[in-house]
């Protein structure tokens, strides 16, 4: 448990609370004002109904960060994804409508396949191409179908301090290799999870409800992404563009990952920031 900071604001469980998003979301909660109380594996687990209504029912909100999120496993491991990201969530939406508790869910850009020629708007259809992104899907249809009170929130290219990301994976091999070749056809935009937890702790405080797209300010490719680490962390290592086909995953990815994020930004008290800044930031800390 991670305590108040002075205020009483109440109490919210975040399941997920130790991972890449959740650690940094569980302190800036507690730094508003809230009592909060982690929950992550391997002591919690996301598909037992029994520990998710005792979470659940000794809070008075819950934050869902828990997910599968191995794209290329989930190809594999078809069921345990579609267990955690799809019926794990709507199992605690039909807790939290029993319960009388407001959701807050995080979703992926993964619910779509990318080819659209324009940004992604919360009325786009999701088609996704990838087990991962089904999963995801299926978990937001069930959680809406359960009738609680909910949040949803379609979050995309993340890093962060805490886990794994695209990040750290680039500058780790950079440290190892004279040439990287990184794709110039994917396009979005990277998303510190500081930012995000910025934006979730005010939707927690208005309760809002409905779906909702963020991410980061503006819009670059996964190479032009890489050459702004590089450049910012003096790098010396040749890099050079190439396309997804070069590359074949598991897991098809899509190309076209941009947000319209005009909807969440009327919610907020804040323009969202352009990307730079917080991905400069965070590679000081590196």
């Amino acid at each position: 448990m991670i305590g108040r900071a002075g205020m009483d604001k109440g109490v919210v469980a975040i399941f997920g609370g130790r991972g890449m998003l959740g650690s940094d979301l569980a302190v800036t909660c507690a730094e508003s004002g809230y009592e909060v109380r982690v929950y992550d594996v391997p002591e919690f687990d996301l598909t037992d109904a029994a520990q998710v209504r005792e979470a659940a029912g000794s809070a008075d909100a819950v934050i869902n960060c828990a997910a599968y999120t191995d794209v290329d496993g989930a190809e594999e491991q078809r069921d345990v994804a579609h267990r955690v990201n799809g019926e794990a969530v709507g199992q605690l939406g039909a807790i939290a409508q029993t319960g009388g508790k407001w959701v807050l869910h995080f979703s992926t850009d993964f619910v779509f396949d990318g080819r659209l020629e324009r940004p992604y708007t919360e009325a786009d259809t999701p088609h996704p191409i990838n087990e991962y992104g089904r999963s995801k899907m299926t978990g937001e249809r069930l959680l809406v179908q359960s009738g609680c009170r909910h949040c949803i929130v379609r979050l995309e290219w993340m890093y962060g301090s805490h886990g794994d990301n695209f990040v750290r994976k680039l500058v780790r091999r950079a440290r190892t290799s004279e040439h990287l070749r990184v794709v110039d056809d994917q396009i979005g935009s990277p998303t510190a999870t500081t930012e995000v937890a910025r934006m979730a702790c005010e939707l927690l405080g208005r309760r809002a409800e409905g779906l909702f797209h963020f991410a980061s300010a503006g819009y670059v490719s996964r190479f032009d992404m890489a050459e702004f680490v590089f450049d910012r962390l003096s790098l010396q290592t040749a890099l050079s563009p190439c396309r997804s086909t070069d590359y074949p995953t598991q897991a098809e990815r899509p190309l076209n990952s941009r947000f319209n994020c005009s909807r969440i930004q009327a919610a907020l008290a804040h323009p969202i920031r352009p990307w730079q800044g917080p991905l400069e930031r965070f590679l000081r800390q590196l």
